[in-house]
Formats: C-alpha cells, sequence, structure tokens
C-alpha cells in the first residue's frame, strides 16, 4: 500500500512538473504568435468564445432569475426586497459569473480543445507537422490557449450582465420591486473592488481551463479511447482546480 502511495505521489509530482515547463512553452511562444499569426488567435476566440455564446447567455439568464426569486423571498422575511438587486449583483459580479461561466467554458470548449487537439495527434496530423518542421505547440496548441484565455474574461462579463437582467426581469417586472430602488441598492453596495475581483478571477479561470484543456489534448493516448479520457478528465480537472482557485482568490481578496 505505501509502495501504491509513493508511486501516485511520484507521478503526480511528475505530471504537475510537466504541466509547468508546458505552460512556459506556451508563454514563450505566445508573444510570437500575436504578432505573426493573430488571425489564428482571432479564428479560435471565434470557436471557443462567439459559439459559446448562447449557452452562456441562457444559463446566466435563469441564474438571475433564480437569484431574482430566492432573494426576493427571503430578504421579503426582513422588509428589504429592494436590496435583491444588489444580492444578484454581488453573487454574479464575485462568484455565481466567473465559476459558472468557468465550469461551462470547460464542458463546451475546453472538452472540443482537448477532443480537437488529441484527434490531431491520433491522426498522426502533430507528427506530420514535426517532420515538415513546423512546430505544432506554436501552430496549433498556442492558438487555442490564447483564444480560450481571451474568450474566458469577456464570456463571465457577459454572463454577469445578462444575469443582471434576468434579476430585473423577475424582481421588477414580476414580483413589482420598485427599479428606482433595484439600481440604486445595487449601485451602493457593489464596489469598483468587487470587480476587480470578479475580472480577476475570470482571467485566472481562463488560464486554468486553456491550459488545462490543450494540456489533456496534447498529452492524451493517440486512440479513441485515449482521446475520450483526455476530454472526460478535462472537465473533471478543471472543474476541480477552478473551485480551488476560487477559494484562494476570496481569501486573499478579504
Amino acid at each position: 500500500m505505501l509502495r501504491d502511495l509513493y508511486f501516485t505521489l511520484f507521478e503526480f509530482v511528475r505530471t504537475f512538473g510537466a504541466l509547468q515547463l508546458f505552460f512556459l512553452r506556451l508563454l514563450w511562444y505566445s508573444p510570437g504568435v500575436l504578432v505573426r499569426r493573430f488571425s489564428l488567435v482571432i479564428g479560435q476566440v471565434y470557436n471557443a468564445g462567439a459559439l459559446s455564446l448562447v449557452i452562456i447567455m441562457i444559463c446566466g439568464l435563469f441564474v438571475g432569475a433564480v437569484l431574482g426569486l430566492q432573494g426576493f423571498s427571503n430578504l421579503a422575511r426582513f422588509n428589504a426586497e429592494d436590496s435583491v438587486g444588489a444580492v444578484a449583483a454581488l453573487a454574479l459580479v464575485k462568484e455565481l459569473g466567473p465559476v459558472i461561466t468557468a465550469l461551462l467554458f470547460a464542458g463546451r470548449a475546453g472538452t472540443s480543445l482537448a477532443s480537437e487537439i488529441g484527434l490531431m495527434k491520433a491522426t498522426d496530423q502533430l507528427s506530420a507537422m514535426e517532420m515538415m518542421a513546423v512546430n505544432p505547440i506554436r501552430r496549433v496548441v498556442v492558438p487555442r490557449f490564447l483564444g480560450g484565455v481571451f474568450s474566458m474574461p469577456l464570456l463571465a462579463a457577459i454572463f454577469s450582465m445578462v444575469g443582471l437582467l434576468g434579476a430585473h426581469l423577475v424582481g421588477v417586472v414580476l414580483l413589482g420591486v420598485d427599479v428606482g430602488s433595484f439600481w440604486q441598492q445595487m449601485q451602493q453596495s457593489v464596489e469598483l473592488a468587487d470587480v476587480q475581483e470578479g475580472i480577476i478571477k475570470s482571467i485566472v479561470f481562463g488560464f486554468v481551463a486553456s491550459l488545462l484543456a490543450v494540456w489533456e489534448g496534447y498529452n492524451a493516448i493517440p486512440t479513441a479511447e485515449g482521446v475520450g479520457r483526455a476530454t472526460t478528465r478535462t472537465v473533471v480537472i478543471t472543474a476541480i482546480v477552478v473551485l480551488i482557485f476560487d477559494f484562494m482568490i476570496t481569501a486573499a481578496a478579504l
């Protein structure tokens, strides 16, 4: 049992070190890709970001609506129904917006990135690039990584804005909260530091989700089963790491 634990710990340390080196390689190649192959990055922003807009907006709308309902029913006990807007805004901007967007991004765009790169590896496309003196990390991996990093903060902002719209529709239109009090309480309660915390979280989550997606795809076993396992690991590991980083950033911001 101790031997198995030792090998498990050794494998974790080895994988973590390899992931760090892989991340440094991505950062090293990123400036050159942004300058010389910016069109590839724009294409990946479209694939990872624009194609995820529908699910982000739908989920954001209903999350905001639920916050409006729950906030109204709980605040009504204290005759503080006008604070529904403030509660929804703080919850969306600081926590639910970045976290849920990262989880949705991992489920939609992250799996797409991992499976795409893994399939290219399984069909020897990456090996063919190396035979032609083309760096597959610079040509394939880095644009997808940067596309995810740039898309994540934009998607989180859209999620929060649509969520506030959902909270407004439920709180003001359906439940009769005064529209002036709704937005006034929100403006008075949400500070610049709260918005900055949400932006920092969305940027960090973008790096985490994109890095894990391209890492799992690039290191997938070149078989159909291996690509499937890499896709599954992308979602599971990203969800765990995002929640860990969410706790760390929240604790540091207090």
